[in-house]
């Protein structure tokens, strides 16, 4: 909730050219009618003039101009999210959606990145319409979904410290349809039962790459209650190694579309078809092949200088250890 509210504060929405101010004053003024057509654009077609706008007042125009122009001092970065972009358009043209606690009631997607967030908390039940979660690159280690809106749709943890799905299998949002648990901790067998339609039932995209899953039959037999699963992300898992792996997921699960990002095609579902049901062929074991091209930042042994003939200088020896960490 505090990294919520942090990012409101940056978005400005009570501020100019936001919000609600001597900037815009007549155009919201509860005790005047409000100005018809489009202020400040001078005559309409039929030739009637409009109202023209008080002195140090802006038109709306101007004032989302303010907000797009990669120029302005008020435009958000480029990077940013278009839902920001819309809260900040919204707080120009209707403030009092966005006000206070009404803000709850519009926001559709929250994209919370990099913030030093360790916990969702109850805060985040308030936003009565989140469809959307993006939380990636924080300190999150577990999450509690009683305390995730019930109308989530898309649920991204990337770059977390996630190692245990337990709490968030409690009570998942039942609408979910992307988990994102990339580069997070996680090991399987003991994470596997949470990866089934008892707790995802309308999932279609799970994104579980670079944790550390082992078991390749283990995980393909709970994924594949996922009846609308349609993309997984495996890659970076040590069970991406074995040699059979491809094949037996493809095979295994028909309805699957996309796996780590490249297209399944008929040819391909031909080439595999039956290898799910021949776990004889599935090698338990990976070969890891390193080669070392060069080496720098050492000595070189061989260019170490002749001691003269009768010299007593002592002779300096040189070794050294090379260590590979996987």
């Amino acid at each position: 909730s505090a990294a919520f509210w942090e990012h409101l504060r940056h978005l400005g929405l009570q501020d100019f050219p936001c919000g609600l101010g001597s900037w815009n004053k007549s155009g919201f003024d509860a005790h005047t009618s409000p100005r018809r057509g489009r202020p400040g654009l001078g005559a309409d077609p039929a030739g009637q003039e409009e109202e023209a706008l008080p002195l140090g007042e802006e038109s709306p125009e101007v004032l989302l101009e303010l907000l797009s122009d990669q120029h302005s001092p008020w435009a958000l970065p480029p990077d940013c999210s278009p839902q920001d972009q819309r809260l900040r358009e919204m707080a120009v043209l209707t403030p009092e959606l966005v006000r206070g606690s009404n803000v709850f009631q519009v926001l559709r997607s929250l994209r919370i990145v990099g913030k030093g967030v360790e916990e969702v908390d109850k805060g985040l039940l308030q936003l009565k319409q989140l469809e959307e979660l993006i939380l990636s690159a924080n300190q999150i280690r577990r999450i509690t979904s009683a305390n995730l809106p019930r109308t989530l749709k898309v649920l991204e943890l990337c770059c977390n410290a996630v190692d245990d799905l337990q709490d968030l299998c409690a009570q998942p949002p039942p609408k979910l349809q992307h988990l994102g648990l990339g580069y997070n901790r996680l090991c399987g067998p003991s994470q596997d039962k949470y990866l089934t339609a008892a707790f995802w039932p309308n999932l279609v995209s799970l994104d579980l790459s670079f944790n550390s899953f082992t078991d390749l039959l283990g995980l393909v037999s709970q994924l594949s209650s996922l009846q609308k699963l349609r993309i997984l992300v495996l890659q970076g898992n040590p069970l991406a190694l074995i040699p059979a792996y491809r094949g037996v997921l493809v095979d295994s699960l028909p309805k699957l579309s996309v796996l780590d990002d490249i297209h399944i095609g008929p040819d391909e579902r031909h080439q595999f078809h039956g290898l799910a049901r021949q776990p004889e062929l599935i090698r338990r074991e990976a070969r890891v092949v390193v080669s070392v091209g060069e080496v720098k930042g050492v000595p070189d042994p061989n260019a170490r200088q002749q001691l003269e003939i009768g010299s007593e200088a002592p002779v300096i020896t040189y070794s050294y250890c090379v260590t590979y960490e996987f």
